[in-house]
């Protein structure tokens, strides 16, 4: 039977201060979870009843081993989560300075284990069935990685829902041949865009996939470079989604007290597979993932935080996050 969806990108230990409002070096104690954002999307749609798997690369380590034991307890598939001899598993820290301000420190030296993805070891058969597919920016910042996305994306060849994360995260891209990691950036999100059906990503994203920020314009440039339905999220100001048909939806964001804002768009990009595969209209999906979103922030942790839908009815239909 064909995943309702299959991911393609990141995954690492999550540790998290529980202490909120402490500067880094005088926390003293940390929560750890299960984190990435390909694979955060997996979990949070499986959170909705959906059959999901990830494609990803760990360490060899013990840390390799919790994060295949913490995608079970998810529900996730991890046939497609594969060891990397020599290479730890990625571990990222986080600060917690409600509302706004959650500064994050990537470790992922000498090489992350994601990026190790080989075109040779995909099961293409599997991602071309899956109803939908998502693959992040990130996944194209090195190789072997970046070729091995680009040939599912080409296998893949839009015979369903294909769904690319723009995922800009300026520190996992180098410069090359006198070119800034934005100009690298744009050069393969465009190949991206002419393979995938949906592109979702916020006002900075979207800039570095199309140089446009204006979120109508960006829109509209997005369904130039070959998509079908162009998700633009504004932040404080709601979400923007164009389609290619005409229609189209700008709906607010849920109110919500936010604790810890990292993971919410993980959380809206799994309610939007599930509204997708569901056939809601656009509208729909958007007040449902931004209330997907809503209840994350409100929340301290990321992938154990991913709401049920009976979660995500209630705040619907208090028009809040409580």
């Amino acid at each position: 039977m064909a995943y309702d969806l299959i991911t393609m990108g990141r995954i690492g230990v999550d540790l998290y201060p529980l202490q909120t409002g402490v500067p880094l070096a005088q926390v003293t104690s940390f929560g750890k979870f299960l984190g990435g954002s390909a694979t955060n999307v997996a979990v949070a749609a499986s959170r909705l009843g959906r059959r999901t798997a990830v494609i990803t690369r760990t360490g060899d380590d013990p840390f390799g081993a919790y994060l295949h034991e913490a995608l079970r307890g998810f529900g996730v598939d991890d046939r497609w989560v594969t060891p990397v001899a020599g290479l730890p598993t990625p571990v990222t820290f986080c600060e917690i300075f409600p509302p706004d301000d959650f500064p994050l420190y990537f470790y992922r030296q000498p090489k992350a284990p994601d990026l190790e993805i080989d075109a040779h070891d995909l099961d293409l058969d599997a991602v071309r069935e899956a109803r939908i597919f998502w693959v992040t920016g990130t996944g194209l910042s090195e190789e072997p990685s970046r070729t091995a996305t680009l040939a599912a994306l080409a296998h893949r060849a839009k015979s369903a829902t294909t769904v690319f994360d723009l995922d800009w995260r300026p520190m996992f891209w180098k410069s090359t041949a006198g070119n800034t990691p934005e100009d690298s950036a744009r050069v393969f999100y465009a190949e991206a865009l002419r393979h995938t059906t949906v592109a979702v990503g916020n006002l900075d994203e979207v800039e570095i996939a199309t140089g446009v920020r204006e979120p109508h314009a960006a829109a509209e440039a997005l369904l130039e470079a070959g998509v079908e339905l162009a998700v633009v999220k504004q932040g404080p100001k709601g979400v923007l989604a164009v389609h290619r048909d005409g229609t189209s939806a700008e709906v607010p964001p849920l109110p919500v007290t936010v604790l810890n804002g990292l993971g919410a768009g993980d959380a809206f990009g799994g309610s939007l597979c599930h509204g997708l595969l569901a056939g809601w209209d656009l509208e729909r999906i958007m007040r449902h993932a931004n209330a997907a979103g809503a209840i994350v922030a409100s929340r301290l942790e990321c992938s154990s935080a991913m709401p049920t839908p009976d979660e995500v009815e209630d705040a619907l239909m208090a028009g809040a996050v409580r």
